[in-house]
């Protein structure tokens, strides 16, 4: 058992690395289903059920205040990607199919809410899962850090997320070849030939890690300082406010050009994620399959919405799915989605997937707010 803070942190740290490591180098089929940070958690929640970690007064501690400066240095560094002023030359058509897939999930979660008479459990749960699905895993954590989501909930929604996602994204490459019959049913006009120029905030030039690190340091310190005196609704919800709101003032400045952000804030939101792993311990999982179906209905609202959004709006098909991959898939997926219409336009689904990294923590904090509201 253990029992010692600093082999705690070691044990999540070596977690994260394993399966991380495990991922990059093998290149397995398993992780195009199953990916690595669903693996972290896993496992860190399978040690957490044998009783390997003893959670006393020590391992609590440093457990909190890990969680606590790791959430805002991540958000910090994820948001130095991002570039606004790229992002609004995407062009009118992309534009509206990004809005339309926010909002179309957005409704999707209240109605679905509605509809399953969401307990408060529920509903800050499907809160973190629209922090994904605007965003991404690491805007599933803030949101549901700041939302106090429990531990076992966050573990059926990172369940709904890799599932559901996994169905989304062949729905999605299955649909390509019926782009022509699609765009003549909404009367569109594609305009992808001149989107291939499109550039990204994209970095270069060697890695510097430790500057990353240094500057995250800071970011959480005065954070979490800032919280601490001034508050919006709760601390967590503070800390993630001001973390990207200092990540996005960031992506205006020279700091965007410092390259590895990347990866620096993988490697946290990979520790992070073992973290609430280590703490999750299930009773059992009779309640996985409402889940699951309420995240397939989401789906589905989405899906008809954005349909119908098209045909109103006059949108492509290449249009609608890169802007939902975007959202539910993120970076990881949505340029693999442009690639298979035409290899020039990956940048696009680069683009559309990093401004989920803000949609995604203010949106997901809205939405679920407003579901939490809904079960009270």
């Amino acid at each position: 058992m253990i029992s010692s803070p600093l082999f705690y942190l070691l044990s999540i740290a070596f977690i994260a690395t394993f399966f991380s490591l495990f991922e990059s180098k093998t290149k397995l089929k398993i992780f195009k289903f199953v990916p690595a940070v669903v693996m972290i958690y896993a496992f860190s929640m399978f040690l957490a059920a044998l009783g390997v970690f003893e959670y006393n007064e020590e391992v609590n501690n440093i457990y909190k205040t890990a969680k606590k400066n790791l959430l805002p240095a991540m958000l910090f560094l994820m948001l130095l990607q991002v570039d606004l002023r790229h992002f609004f030359r995407l062009g009118k058509s992309l534009l509206i199919s990004y809005v339309l897939a926010v909002f179309s999930l957005a409704i999707g979660f209240i109605v679905v809410s509605l509809v399953f008479n969401f307990n408060q459990d529920m509903a800050s749960a499907f809160g973190a899962l629209a922090g994904s699905w605007m965003g991404g895993t690491a805007n599933m954590v803030a949101v549901g850090s700041a939302l106090e989501v429990s531990d076992e909930a966050f573990g059926y929604a990172l369940i709904v997320d890799s599932v559901n996602y996994t169905i989304w994204v062949m729905f999605l490459l299955f649909l390509v070849p019926f782009a022509t019959y699609f765009n003549k049913f909404t009367d569109s006009h594609e305009r992808m030939a001149k989107l291939g120029d499109i550039g990204c905030a994209c970095n270069v030039g060697a890695k510097r890690y430790w500057l990353l690190i240094f500057l995250s340091i800071i970011v959480a310190f005065v954070v979490n300082a800032t919280a601490f005196e001034f508050k919006i609704l709760n601390y967590t919800t503070t800390t993630v406010i001001l973390a990207t709101l200092f990540g996005v003032l960031g992506s205006f400045t020279k700091l965007k050009t410092i390259n590895g952000s990347s990866e620096v804030s993988t490697t946290m939101l990979y520790i992070l994620i073992a973290l609430i792993g280590s703490k999750a311990v299930f009773d059992s999982f009779s309640d996985v399959g409402i889940y699951v179906l309420a995240g397939f209905l989401i789906l589905v609202i989405h899906a008809v919405i954005m349909v119908l959004g098209a045909k109103i709006f006059k949108l492509d098909l290449f249009s609608i799915a890169v802007a939902s991959l975007s959202n539910i898939g993120g970076v990881a997926s949505a340029p693999i989605l442009a690639a298979t219409y035409n290899k020039a336009l990956v940048s696009v689904g680069v683009l559309m997937a990093i401004m989920g990294y803000i949609i995604g923590t203010l949106g997901g904090l809205a939405v679920g707010g407003l579901l939490i509201e809904l079960a009270k």
